[in-house]
């Protein structure tokens, strides 16, 4: 299946490059581009793409402000695509707010080309959640700076089982399905599972949600050795 793709980017250059790159690829195809986070929401809305790559700082309207209105549509708007950020490291609490309003991840505007192709491929797939230990850091980072309040989040941990917590935390901590799996001898296809039940349990979109919660739910703590 082809992976439909918009880029939303106020340097022309950037759109071009990631274009060209990503158009070579036999399953992507870039179908639209914007040079601001509103003409993105718009083109986002008309040609209904899988991934979107939003930028964070545009002018008209922000890429944190654009994924939040594409993540929570209005009532009558259904499609919700997966937004991928497209940042640097001296913008952290940016990309911590984007992910908790459900962007899938983030990628450094200066990664290998072979990054933003797998960025695009791993993010369509619903994985989400690019490079989990650089994550996980920022993320914690954050939370150290700024703590969120915990007192719901913990309590909606008392709905999972003590098998679905312990992925939970394993996740927040940067582990792969791989790792997970090796780590509570269990089958790769069993924690897949688990996942989803927690996905579903705490009605969140991916795994970089995940993150979020658990942190702010005091499940895992910055600092906490992984």
């Amino acid at each position: 299946m082809t992976i439909r793709v918009i880029i939303v980017d106020d340097q022309a250059m950037v759109r071009a490059g990631f274009a060209a790159l990503l158009s070579a690829q036999p399953d992507i195809d870039v179908v639209g581009e914007a040079p601001d986070g509103r003409e993105g929401v718009r083109v986002s809305r008309t040609v209904h793409p899988d991934v979107v790559l939003m930028d964070v700082r545009m002018p008209e309207l922000d890429g944190l402000s654009a994924a939040r209105e594409l993540l929570d549509p209005p009532p009558g708007v259904v499609h919700r695509p997966k937004v991928l950020m497209l940042t640097t490291f001296d913008i952290d609490d940016y990309v911590y707010e984007a992910l908790r309003a459900g962007a899938s991840g983030f990628l450094l505007k200066d990664a290998p080309p072979a990054d933003l192709i797998a960025a695009v491929r791993v993010v369509a797939s619903g994985e989400a959640l690019l490079a989990p230990s650089v994550t996980r850091r920022l993320i914690a980072d954050f939370v150290r700076q700024r703590p969120a309040p915990r007192k719901d989040p913990a309590l909606r941990l008392n709905g999972l089982t003590p098998r679905e917590t312990e992925v939970l935390e394993l996740i927040a901590r940067g582990l792969s399905n791989q790792e997970i799996a090796a780590h509570l001898v269990l089958a790769e296809q069993t924690v897949k599972t688990h996942i989803g039940r927690v996905l579903g349990k705490l009605d969140l979109r991916d795994r970089a949600q995940a993150v979020i919660f658990a942190y702010e739910a005091g499940l895992v703590r910055p600092g906490d050795a992984t």
